[in-house]
């Protein structure tokens, strides 16, 4: 072979193999510093199939809430300004997604037995109201913490949003879910 022939060859060679080298050392050594969705994605855990008492209205089971993306929150009966701040970051999440707001769901698992004031309620369309259920509060991490959790349409607690959420990013991130998800 000539010289010519051998250096062609070799360019070719390193051509063909430098894009597999860069994705190795992309993949191994290169990691992103951060993530575009707001939301800590969670290991999904399934909410058993269990019944809870509605309040002012019907109980709420799971089979209700399948088919819809569902933005949950635990919280006690006597909001405080957490729950008030989360409760309008759903309301705000929900009202924002325009005609895609059909494919969202919101429920509020009040703790206790007292309760909740009209006032915190009147200003919440569509937010479906029921007593805690041990079995869903159990599968929640850290259901105390004042988080808004999001269930996928196959019943899974998938994502949780921070206490005091930003709402504009999370408004960004159902946008996002709606928009690539064919489920709901």
């Amino acid at each position: 072979m000539s010289r010519n022939a051998r250096l062609t060859l070799a360019a070719l060679i390193l051509v063909c193999s430098l894009p597999v080298v860069a994705s190795y050392v992309t993949f191994y050594f290169w990691q992103p510093d951060s993530t575009v969705n707001y939301g800590e994605l969670i290991e999904p855990v399934p909410l058993p199939e269990a019944r809870a008492a509605g309040i002012g209205g019907e109980d709420v089971d799971l089979a209700a809430l399948r088919g819809h993306w569902t933005l949950l929150f635990v919280g006690d009966a006597a909001c405080d300004e957490a729950c008030r701040k989360a409760l309008y970051a759903m309301r705000q999440s929900w009202l924002a997604q325009g005609e895609e707001m059909r494919r969202v769901d919101r429920l509020w698992l009040v703790e206790g037995t007292s309760e909740p004031a009209a006032a915190t309620v009147a200003d919440q369309r569509g937010l479906r109201l029921a007593r805690a259920v041990p079995a869903w509060r159990e599968r929640l991490p850290d259901a105390s913490g004042g988080h808004v959790y999001l269930v996928d349409p196959l019943g899974n607690v998938m994502m949780r949003f921070p206490p005091d959420p930003d709402v504009k990013r999370m408004i960004k991130d159902l946008q996002r879910l709606l928009k690539y998800s064919r489920l709901g």
